[in-house]
Formats: structure tokens, C-alpha cells, sequence
């Protein structure tokens, strides 16, 4: 693995495999030692509830002590250059998860910091997510490739980075975006690229049921997330016809699961009774991010060790 997680695009094949394995023994015992005496530390510009908690109690059942420093704490980029704070705590700490609005924050403390640097959610990447919702897609289906994961909504980080690592993975990723809610088009070409060796198909229009037709698995988001809030009243207006509800998911045609991200605003992306119904994995979903930081954590401070030997 590399020293840093930034996106699932930092990531080969085998890297996803040994965290997705170590992902399943921790899920099985839930405390162990393994990074006894380390110290993390959670450097937030925006505020988060499953972020902060997974990784939070993820990183004290491994044994380490967990430090967060909240956005007025360090009000990162503007109180002092992000390469001092990155080189500063690199004397503190063993490892730093970040939480910002703009992804080239992470690239520089990346950049700077001489400890691992995980990106815990970026306006460009939420990897950690992504990887998650893959985890609990294998739990769900036994295995990925040839698998068909539909996305319905705003072209986001998320987006991005399911693209990443379907693509890397052999699972088939369809996304349906109102016009002018595109995923970014250079992450977008990337994942097509990958796809092209590995034979995944990744597709993307403006059509949500023809986007859902064959569905295994089903997803949204929020339509207004953090930062977007002047757009609401248009957003509202943009996605009224992506709601995910009975009526949408006739198109599907089959067994499927419902997948969201959280948080979820109920009567906007998706209706109450999907969320509830019997086809929802949304709280699996929310579980494995512990599970899974836990394994990206383990992984990387255990490579940063052999490293300096």
C-alpha cells in the first residue's frame, strides 16, 4: 500500500483484498492491540457523526489513543500554512485522518506529513466510504465482479469513488445524474480506463430507470450535502424526478438491496418506506466503516513500522 489513502484510485487489487480480509477477522474479534501506543489524530473541518465515531472508536479498539481536533481547533488553511501543520504533527502523531471541504487540503498535508495520512472525506474523494460499501456489498452478494451497483443522484465524491474501486474490482457501475450534476470528467475517464482491462462496465446517462434495469444493489445520497446549502432550492427542484421510492424501483426487475451513505434527509433522495423496507442495508453499510478503517489503519501504521526499520 502507499503511505497515504487518498483515493480508492491509490489502491491496487491486492491492497483492497488484504483489507477486506483483515476487515473480516476484526469484524470477528472486535478488540485487539494491534496499535497499542500509536496515537491518531481526526483533523476536521466539517463536523460528521459516522466519520468521526468510526474512526474514533475504531482506532481505540486497536489500542491506540485517538485525538480530535475539531474545525475551530486548527481552522485549517487559514490560521497557518496546512505544510506546517502537517510536518508539525507528524512529531505527535502516528497518523492523521482528515475531513475537509477541499481535496487539495489532503493532497498537501499528504504532501508534508512524514505519518500516514487517511482522507476521511474530501470534496473530490471519500475512499474510506467507498470501501465500506464494497465490503458490504461482498457480505451481501458473496462476490462483486459481474455484479451491477446503480447510483442514482448527484455525481459526488461518493460517486467517484465507487467508480474507482468497481472499476478495479470487476463491478458493473451505473450512474443516473440530472444534466449539469455530472461526476468530475478526468476521475470519470480514469475509471473508464481501468475498466476497459478488468471488465468492468461503467456507464453514465440521465435516465434513472433505465439506469436501474438488471440492479443488484441500489444507492443515493443526500442532494444537498455540507457547503451546498445556498443551492438547495434548486437542487430540490433539479432531482425531483431521482427520488428513490416503490414507484422508481419497479424498473429494477429483481432482488436488489438499498445502499445510502447517510446521513439521509427521508422524503427527499429516497422515501421513508425504502429506507425501512427489508431490502435496506443501510446500517450495514454505517457498521462496516468501523470495520473497515480499522483494517486501513491496522494496514498503513503496520507498513509505516517495517518502513523505518
Amino acid at each position: 500500500m502507499n503511505k497515504d489513502l487518498i483515493s480508492g484510485f491509490d489502491l491496487s487489487v491486492s491492497d483492497i483484498n488484504a483489507i477486506f480480509s483483515l476487515t473480516k477477522k476484526l469484524k470477528r474479534k472486535k478488540i485487539s492491540k494491534a496499535l497499542s501506543g500509536k496515537t491518531v489524530g481526526l483533523v476536521f473541518q466539517k463536523p460528521s457523526v459516522r466519520t468521526r465515531v468510526s474512526f474514533e472508536v475504531g482506532a481505540r479498539q486497536l489500542g491506540a489513543d485517538c485525538l480530535y481536533l475539531a474545525p475551530q481547533d486548527i481552522n485549517l488553511g487559514s490560521r497557518e500554512p496546512i505544510k506546517d501543520v502537517a510536518r508539525v504533527l507528524s512529531r505527535y502523531l502516528d497518523a492523521i485522518i482528515a475531513r475537509t471541504f477541499s481535496h487539495t487540503h489532503i493532497l498537501e498535508l499528504a504532501r508534508y506529513a512524514k505519518v500516514s495520512v487517511i482522507n476521511g472525506l474530501s470534496d473530490l474523494y471519500h475512499p474510506a466510504q467507498g470501501l465500506a460499501d464494497i465490503y458490504t456489498l461482498i457480505e451481501k452478494a458473496g462476490k462483486c465482479k459481474g455484479k451491477k451497483l446503480v447510483f442514482i443522484g448527484d455525481g459526488n465524491n461518493v460517486v467517484h469513488s465507487l467508480a474507482a474501486l468497481s472499476a478495479k474490482l470487476g463491478l458493473n457501475f451505473s450512474l443516473a445524474t440530472p444534466k449539469g450534476y455530472e461526476p468530475d470528467k478526468k476521475i470519470w475517464a480514469q475509471a473508464l480506463s481501468i475498466a476497459k482491462k478488468t471488465g468492468s462496465k461503467i456507464e453514465h446517462g440521465y435516465d434513472a430507470k433505465a439506469a436501474l434495469k438488471g440492479a443488484d444493489f441500489v444507492y443515493t445520497d443526500v442532494w444537498t450535502s455540507m457547503g451546498q446549502e445556498k443551492e438547495r432550492k434548486k437542487r430540490l427542484k433539479d432531482f425531483r424526478r431521482f427520488q428513490i421510492n416503490a414507484k422508481l424501483l419497479k424498473a429494477v426487475g429483481k432482488k436488489y438491496s438499498i445502499m445510502h451513505c447517510m446521513p439521509v434527509h427521508r422524503g427527499e433522495e429516497i422515501t421513508d418506506d425504502v429506507i425501512e423496507s427489508k431490502n435496506s442495508v443501510v446500517f450495514d453499510q454505517a457498521e462496516n466503516r468501523l470495520h473497515v478503517q480499522k483494517a486501513v489503519m491496522a494496514l498503513l501504521l503496520k507498513q509505516q513500522v517495517k518502513s523505518k526499520k
